[in-house]
């Protein structure tokens, strides 16, 4: 499993809200709740994409 760097996690940001993002490891996805949107991580690199992002569940965005 391909960790991200806390660092880079530190300084990206949603595309959409500018919000900070959550790591999740298991999914291999980077959370937004504030939009309700995770972008999957391919291969150790976060793809940025609204169009890529999947919508969070309503439990997921409740946490």
């Amino acid at each position: 499993m391909i960790m991200i760097d806390q660092k880079l996690l530190s300084i990206l940001v949603c595309p959409v809200s500018k919000a900070p993002l959550e790591y999740d490891k298991e999914n291999q996805e980077l959370v937004c709740r504030a939009s309700g949107l995770a972008y999957p991580i391919r291969d150790g690199i976060p793809v940025m994409l609204e169009s890529e992002a999947r919508q969070l569940t309503e439990e997921e965005k409740l946490g």
